[in-house]
């Protein structure tokens, strides 16, 4: 007998349950003819099926087989073929129902010998990262306390930032995987970079937007400083644009608008949170919904705070900041730039140049940005931040009027 029990997103807790006794084929959407009928707006109407494969004394296997336009996961993993090992979580697109596949244990128990058995992992392909059969990883490179280690996302000057799975749920009470950040050796004995790692921690643990990484765990093994923090299905804006060239100004506009939301929340806590390195590279656009999220929240500061070190993007970063006086206004700043290159596809150096006394954007050559949109540019960037946008709500705001 198989068991689906759909679950309240934050506490797992169950909602409603089907049993299947003798289905070979489960089907799941929001289309009435199916087996389990969502009426969610991000399920498809026929959004997966799942299917058993073969039954004899070995027991029977099940597979899942997503058909939607926002994605199937499982156990955080996106999918649209799998073996599907019990005590699963299918995830109907990012953001959408769980539900949580249980086959009878006492109908495994008699009919396979499989508790014995160890799998041997055959016939998976060279990226995968789980076992079609088991479900298990495949490749651990190390296990940092229950986290297993799968893969090297990224290496840089502060730390390595790792791909990891919590098989036994101890964070969100059910496996799933993250990003792990380690902090290098190295910069373990600079003060300032101990200092920076451990205000990403306290930051993110303190917040709470959509549009910024869920903090997990912060802690110390074997002398080293880890991260633990939610994995964002996703592509960077610099990514994206170097591997498919520039957007619409349309769509550029609406990530910013959603950019300035997510500052306009970090601006309105008390004290004022800057975040000081607001560039394409630190703006993920989510898979499942197209939405912006804000990452790399180590260069925060509380506004009011002794002035500090230089820290910002060249080309994204306001005056002030370059002379570590930074402001609310400086984030908004970036806004300017980071715009000249989603709609362009160039640095934003290309377009600085010597007016009067200082240098500006200057973007009236390029023809995706109207007249109107130079000017809130050209605001946005003005040297003294008394002169630009004094709010995200009223550069947002500014931003939606430039649409068409």
């Amino acid at each position: 007998m198989v068991t689906l029990t759909l679950l309240e997103p934050q506490k797992k807790t169950p909602i409603k349950q089907w049993h299947f006794d003798d289905e070979t084929v489960i089907r799941i959407g929001r289309s009435a003819d199916n087996d389990i009928v969502l009426s969610d707006s991000l399920v498809s109407r026929h959004h997966l099926e799942l299917r058993q494969i073969g039954s004899d004394h070995n027991g029977s296997s099940w597979q899942v087989i997503s058909q939607g336009t926002n994605g199937t996961f499982l156990n955080g993993v996106l999918v649209t073929q799998s073996w599907l090992p019990d005590d699963s979580l299918l995830q109907l697109a990012q953001g959408g129902p769980i539900l949580k596949f249980q086959i009878d244990q006492q109908t495994l128990s008699q009919n396979s010998p499989s508790t014995s058995h160890t799998c041997t992992h055959e016939g998976n392909l060279p990226n995968n990262l789980f076992c079609i059969h088991c479900g298990q990883p495949l490749s651990v490179i190390q296990t940092i306390r229950h986290y297993q280690v799968l893969r090297i996302l990224g290496q840089g000057g502060m730390g390595t930032t790792y791909l990891a799975w919590d098989g036994q749920g101890k964070i969100a009470g059910h496996p799933q995987l993250l990003v792990l950040k380690q902090m290098n050796a190295d910069m373990a004995k600079i003060a300032k970079a101990q200092e920076l790692f451990e205000r990403e921690a306290n930051t993110l643990k303190s917040l709470n937007h959509i549009g910024i990484p869920k903090y997990y765990n912060f802690f110390v093994e074997g002398g080293k400083k880890y991260l633990a923090m939610e994995l964002v299905h996703g592509q960077d804006l610099e990514k994206l644009i170097y591997s498919k060239g520039p957007v619409t100004p349309n769509l550029a506009i609406n990530w910013m608008i959603q950019t300035c939301d997510i500052l306009d929340y970090l601006h309105s806590q008390e004290p004022p949170l800057i975040h000081r390195d607001i560039k394409p590279a630190n703006l993920m656009v989510r898979n499942s919904n197209n939405r912006i999220v804000v990452l790399d929240f180590g260069a925060v500061k509380e506004i009011g705070t002794t002035p500090g070190t230089r820290i910002g993007a060249e080309g994204y970063c306001a005056p002030e900041q370059e002379r570590g006086q930074p402001l609310t206004q400086s984030d908004l700043y970036a806004i300017g730039p980071t715009l000249i290159f989603l709609v362009t596809g160039e640095s934003p150096f290309k377009f600085y140049r010597q007016r009067g006394r200082n240098f500006r954007f200057e973007v009236g050559n390029v023809p995706t940005i109207t007249p109107q949109l130079r000017e809130v540019i050209d605001r946005a960037t003005e040297p003294l931040p008394r002169d630009r946008y004094q709010t995200a709500k009223e550069l947002a705001a500014a931003l939606a009027e430039c649409k068409v």
